[in-house]
């Protein structure tokens, strides 16, 4: 199945290709949100669907999320239709996930992940970790600070490649939305960090 992208921000723009999450697809509001913007800081961003979820967009059925060896097929695939060489590559927890399982392999110029899920909530002995702790693409991990997929006090603990950074939003959830923020600042906020790692990378 040949991948659709979404393309929002001008043409000229550093590319960031994002995959959604588990549960929402490539317009889910907050996909929108900070598709939008991070075009307006420049950059163009770039959304495709798993092919679960391009299934649901036909016939509205939900389905749980394809196996991983699909998920992460699908990401190779969407680098190698891309027309930039070297792109920037992430997305919304799952997609962030997979993302950073193939960042090394198709020499992504730079990772994101948008609420990365480390562990499953509640289970923070089921660890998501183990290829964090070697990756070389530099990446950059946006996290709320209170996130039960992730705590800052859980990942403290991690062994972790330094080529990460952990951006944490104060109390934020998964959703990365913080106590005492409107929704609209909290993802201000994400799209600000992300817009100033991109600039650097």
């Amino acid at each position: 199945m040949a991948i659709t992208f979404l393309a929002t921000g001008p043409a000229t723009g550093p590319p960031l290709i994002l995959a959604h999450g588990a549960g929402a697809p490539m317009d889910s509001e907050f996909m929108n949100v900070v598709a939008s913007g991070l075009a307006s800081e420049g950059v163009r961003v770039l959304r495709f669907e798993f092919p679960y979820m391009a299934k649901r967009r036909i016939d509205g059925k939900r389905r749980p999320p394809d196996r991983e060896p699909v998920l992460l097929e699908t990401w190779r695939q969407a680098v190698a239709e891309c027309d930039a060489e070297r792109p920037f590559i992430g997305g919304k927890s799952m997609g962030g996930r997979m993302a950073s399982m193939v960042a090394d392999d198709v020499g992504a110029a730079g990772l994101v992940c948008l609420g990365y899920p480390f562990h499953p909530p509640g289970k923070p002995e089921r660890l998501r970790t183990a290829h964090l702790e070697h990756l070389a693409t530099p990446a950059l991990i946006v996290q709320g600070a209170n996130d039960p997929f992730g705590t800052r006090a859980d990942a403290a603990a991690y062994a972790l490649s330094p080529a990460i950074h952990i951006d944490w939003l104060e109390g934020g959830n998964h959703d990365l939305r913080a106590p005492g923020l409107t929704k609209a600042a909290s993802w201000g906020w994400v799209i600000e960090h992300v817009a100033g790692f991109l600039r650097r990378g």
